[in-house]
């Protein structure tokens, strides 16, 4: 099975999204990956609903909305009528999980949960069946150009036999340090879906890029 890729556009040149968005579609990526941050749940603030907005009226592509910002629920509204397809919640940021995954649900969105390095896979066994992926962080949020954290290969494989225990076919997606060196062990361990920013943004020639982290 190809591997699914989905560019983080926390490192694209934000001067030319537009550019940005258009040349990693035609390179090949399937799902473009939005990274919100409140400058408070991590210490940056990056993009919000204007820029999915935006980007929403431009691309057919499908959104991937990753909120990691502090008490979730106040945004879920405007980032479904904004145009995401999917968002992801932290688990550690979300006092009322099963309730927040429901506001994104009655909007006819995907869901899903986020899970920091340090967060127990075992959080997410009282709301397994309301999510629709899960998004293990494979570094500490907050910043790109981050090295992976090498144990989280043996987390993705904890996340996998749970999902798999619980009947769940659903995709694990990994976001962060995802490379040509790490890529093969994630897939390896369950992970289907791969956040890349720097592997495939820094390149000039982004459709090698994308082919390769696709291995195809």
């Amino acid at each position: 099975m190809v591997r699914r890729i989905a560019p983080s556009l926390l490192a694209a040149n934000f001067a030319a999204l537009a550019s940005e968005v258009e040349s990693v579609e035609q390179a090949g990526a399937d799902i473009l990956h939005i990274d919100v941050m409140d400058g408070q749940f991590v210490p940056n603030i990056t993009m919000g609903t204007n820029v999915v907005s935006a980007l929403r009226s431009y691309t057919s592509s499908e959104l991937d909305v990753h909120l990691m910002v502090e008490r979730p629920d106040r945004f879920i509204e405007a980032f479904c009528e904004a145009g995401a397809d999917c968002i992801s919640v932290h688990a550690e940021a979300s006092p009322h999980l099963h309730r927040t995954l429901q506001l994104i649900k009655e909007k006819k969105v995907k869901a899903g949960v986020a899970l920091n390095p340090a967060t127990p896979i075992e959080v997410i066994k009282h709301v397994i069946d309301d999510i629709d992926f899960l998004l293990i962080m494979t570094v500490n949020p907050g910043f790109g150009g981050q090295s992976f954290i090498p144990q989280m290969i043996h987390k993705i494989k904890e996340a996998r036999e749970l999902l798999n225990a619980f009947g769940k076919e659903i995709d694990i997606e990994v976001d962060g340090g995802i490379n040509m060196e790490t890529i093969e062990a994630c897939e390896e361990a369950g992970a289907t879906l791969f956040v890349a920013g720097s592997a495939v943004f820094n390149e000039k020639d982004r459709a090698f890029a994308i082919n390769q982290l696709k291995g195809i």
